[in-house]
């Protein structure tokens, strides 16, 4: 079998993601007497998330850190301190105070972007509550990504967040968005441009005037750009193999955009998912990824379907 194989040059990881990771990885070899702890996943890629643990980080989730009473509460008594990292997600407010009270050592690796995205949430909000008109925030994401909770957070839990243009019609019609007082959008970071320009303009015309309206473009350039190039790459490959985690937000967006230009897009976490009757002779094959995808795995695909034709 004569297949032909390339690697989208542009995906893998993010660089707050890149930024993150090197960040935890340095943490751990400089600090060999201090136990890191991730909050959440680092990245959503399980391959990449056992790599980072055999070096020595450990990933707890919120209901762990709430549990803990002091920092010499440690799961393993060997360590003789105790860090927590804030993955590129970033966290609300309520985290950084718990991490203070619990005298951990913080280790933050909230992404700028997102950092810039949190602020200027939180001063929309003061613009909206300053005339007593209460206007509404409105976030275009994943309900509960961590990010989002993030998001929310800077306002207390006060901010609408709407996952589709259903959810958003619904909520007009529920009366949770006013209709004659300021609102003020905004985009988690990794969504789709496309659906966030449809968000955007239901309620542009849902309001009583357009000038009530502020729309925010807060979608991460780098994410931005990748659906033009997703795209192109999708269409000019026979089959595509879309290497990210099940937990990926933007792997799902991706693979979605890939899959509705080019049927024979296959969804893998790694190259034990890969089936050799997915492929024909002469395939032109494409293997992309999300931004938590690191690239020695997509390296490992690519040398599993050459395999294929050996």
């Amino acid at each position: 079998m004569a297949i032909r194989v390339e690697i989208d040059p542009d995906s893998g990881f993010c660089g707050g993601v890149i930024r993150a990771i090197t960040t935890a990885e340095r943490f751990v070899e400089e600090h060999p007497q201090t136990r890191l702890y991730s909050l959440g996943a680092i990245v959503h890629n399980e391959a990449e998330l056992d790599r980072l643990a055999s070096k020595g980080l450990t990933t707890i989730d919120l209901a762990a850190l709430r549990q803990m009473h002091s920092a010499e509460d440690s799961a393993c008594v060997s360590y003789a301190h105790e860090a927590l990292l804030i993955r590129a997600h970033g966290e609300p407010p309520t985290t950084y105070e718990k991490v203070a009270d619990l005298g951990l050592e913080l280790v933050d690796c909230t992404c700028p972007v997102v950092l810039q995205l949190q602020k200027a949430i939180r001063q929309a909000y003061l613009r909206i509550m300053e005339d007593g008109r209460r206007g509404k925030i409105i976030i275009f994401g994943k309900v509960g990504h961590a990010e989002v909770l993030g998001l929310v957070g800077q306002v207390g839990g006060d901010a609408l967040v709407v996952e589709n243009a259903r959810m958003l019609e619904a909520a007009f019609e529920d009366g949770e968005i006013p209709l004659d007082a300021p609102i003020e959008i905004f985009s988690q970071t990794t969504k789709s441009p496309s659906e966030y320009a449809k968000i955007c303009e239901i309620v542009r015309q849902r309001i009583s005037s357009p000038d009530l309206l502020s729309v925010h473009d807060t979608i991460c350039s780098q994410v931005a750009s990748r659906h033009a190039v997703m795209d192109a790459f999708a269409r000019s490959h026979d089959i595509v193999i879309f290497v990210a985690g099940k937990e990926s937000s933007n792997g799902k967006v991706l693979c979605n955009l890939c899959r509705s230009v080019n049927i024979r897009t296959y969804h893998i976490g790694s190259p034990s998912d890969l089936k050799k009757e997915w492929f024909s002779e002469n395939d032109r094959v494409g293997v992309c990824g999300a931004t938590s995808t690191p690239k020695w795995l997509l390296d490992q695909v690519a040398a599993e379907i050459e395999s294929f034709a050996k």
